[in-house]
């Protein structure tokens, strides 16, 4: 039984494009017969109840301008708070400035040692590294020069900490566990509310608190197991309210402060969460097509036995239709003894074994591995998540179950076969949401909102509903001017090449939307006067010859 390739970015090497037919020239003269319609004009700009004087903005990566999975120069000028302060500039604002990056590299360094390497860029057929990208056409590679232990000031309107959880923004000396806070504490035992409250802002923007909350599980593929080096839990609810609170009681602390919260989206319709999907084995694929009937075989051994637990784990790959990875679900009974107990007492699984070539006498060595490997195993369903880093897996071989497996006895040309991710080997946990675990984000992240709710009302802050936003861009799409943008990966003009942040056109989108909140909740004009982010100033995607 042969090992196929994987499946890299499933779905993103074809793009339509259709053309509208051209209209009768009758058309165009009626056209040129009409008279000339007159622009309305556009009421003057006003900044209602709020002062925009000193603008302050504090949350995570959306609020640096994170994007194509690093910060960098050009996407932090792209920021949504930077775009908000361009119009605040027009109602009174002053100066908005950023703690850039020393490059568009969207790496950086601690002790000169890459902590975070290149952003993406688009290679064609998906997201490739800037440094791999640039390699393989003979350019040039600039280097990381951002070093995270020089720090370069305080004194900032920008405090947008990539990777920050709503408590680690009121924890004292965040910045040892942070490079990006590193750059701009004020000291090592400082906080980010600290610091953003030091600059005295009679206007503030706080945005993602609690995003990182709930990304972080849903990035591991829901890990449980807490010695796993991505485990990476839901936070508390009692612990995000309490940092809540600290962060809306500090950053209101002056009365005449007013601000806009953004709630928490719903993360799992990302086009990192969304764009791998369930059923990728294609019959047609020369490296898996003609293993099917064999691969039936053997999973027909254990099928009668899964039939008799719960049928709907019973393994089947399909000659003539697309069919679902095989995955490991912890919330399944572990019925490894089962299955290793009915093979060991079956009288023709030592003929079975000897297909592969193994002696009647490893037939209870091989029950017990097959126990073990699909004790809580099944094939995906369209229910199931899988998280964008899982497409260079599947289809591939598992080196070190393949060490696992020999050191078992089997050969090593077996044991290769035995571990073909997600087909052989159950794809792992960190590798995919299931139904349950996508569940558990939903909980927290609607009880997140329910208290965000409640404490912007109580204060009488703007609220932007970033939820419902992006549920309608991963359903329908949602309109920016000329624009339908969607959550697709690449395509869809929203979240840009890492699945998780968006691009720059997504972040003026959110820029747009505060402004809408502010306008409703303090009686400023910005959308009816026309003072917006418009689409067409603001891309998707970044060069990668960026200077």
């Amino acid at each position: 039984m042969k090992t196929f390739k994987n499946l890299k970015y499933l779905g993103l090497v074809a793009l339509a494009i259709s053309i509208t037919a051209c209209n009768k020239e009758e058309d165009f003269e009626e056209f040129l017969d009409q008279p000339p319609v007159e622009e309305a004009a556009l009421p003057a700009l006003t900044s209602g109840d709020a002062d925009f004087s000193n603008y302050v903005a504090i949350g995570a990566s959306f609020t640096a301008g994170f994007t194509d999975g690093g910060l960098f120069i050009a996407g932090q000028e792209d920021s949504f708070p930077n775009t908000l302060s361009k119009q605040f500039a027009k109602a009174g604002g002053g100066t908005f400035t950023q703690p850039l990056m020393d490059d568009n590299t969207g790496g950086i360094l601690v002790g000169g040692t890459v902590a975070r390497g290149y952003r993406f860029v688009f290679g064609g057929a998906g997201p490739v590294a800037l440094d791999d990208f640039l390699a393989s056409q003979g350019a040039p590679v600039p280097p990381i020069t951002t070093e995270a232990g020089v720090n370069i000031g305080s004194d900032w309107n920008n405090f947008g900490i990539p990777g920050a959880k709503s408590w680690h923004l009121v924890a004292p000396g965040y910045a040892a566990a942070n490079p990006f806070y590193a750059r701009i504490a004020s000291s090592a035992s400082a906080t980010v509310l600290g610091d953003a409250v030091a600059q005295n802002p009679t206007f503030f923007t706080l945005s993602e608190v609690g995003g990182n909350d709930v990304l972080g599980y849903a990035l591991s593929g829901g890990e449980s197991d807490t010695t796993a080096e991505n485990y990476d839990p839901i936070t508390p609810v009692a612990t995000f309210d309490d940092a809540l609170n600290a962060l809306i009681a500090g950053l209101t602390s002056n009365p005449n402060t007013k601000g806009a919260v953004g709630n928490v989206p719903d993360i799992t319709s990302l086009a990192h969460f969304t764009t791998v999907p369930y059923n990728p084995l294609e019959p047609s694929n020369p490296d898996f097509g003609p293993q099917i009937p064999l691969l039936n075989s053997i999973f027909g051994a254990l099928n009668p036995i899964f039939n008799a637990v719960d049928p709907s784990r019973a393994i089947v790959f399909s000659e003539t239709e697309n069919s679902p990875v095989v995955i490991f679900d912890e919330n399944l009974a572990d019925i490894s003894a089962t299955i290793t107990n009915a093979l060991s007492s079956s009288p023709t699984f030592p003929a079975f074994i000897a297909q592969f070539g193994l002696p009647p006498a490893a037939a209870d060595t091989v029950a017990a591995l097959l126990g073990s490997t699909y004790g809580q195993t099944r094939q995906a369903t369209e229910n199931d998540l899988f998280v964008l880093p899982s497409s260079s897996i599947i289809g591939t071989v598992n080196n070190a179950n393949v060490a696992i497996l020999m050191g078992q006895g089997l050969p090593q040309a077996l044991a290769g076969q035995f571990s073909v991710e997600g087909v052989t080997l159950p794809l792992a946990d960190k590798w995919t949401l299931t139904p349950q675990e996508q569940q558990e984000i939903a909980t927290a992240t609607a009880a997140y909102n329910s208290s965000i709710s409640s404490i912007v009302s109580s204060n009488g802050l703007a609220l932007v509903d970033l939820n419902t936003i992006l549920n309608q861009a991963a359903s329908a799409g949602i309109q920016f001017d000329d624009y339908n943008m969607n959550t697709s990966l690449v395509f869809g003009g929203l979240v840009s090449l890492d699945g998780v942040h968006l691009t720059a056109r997504g972040y003026a989108l959110m820029a747009n939307s505060f402004l809408d909140a502010i306008d409703t909740t303090y009686g400023s004009n910005f959308r009816a006067s026309g003072n917006v982010a418009k689409a067409d100033d603001f891309g998707v995607n970044y060069s990668a010859l960026l200077p």
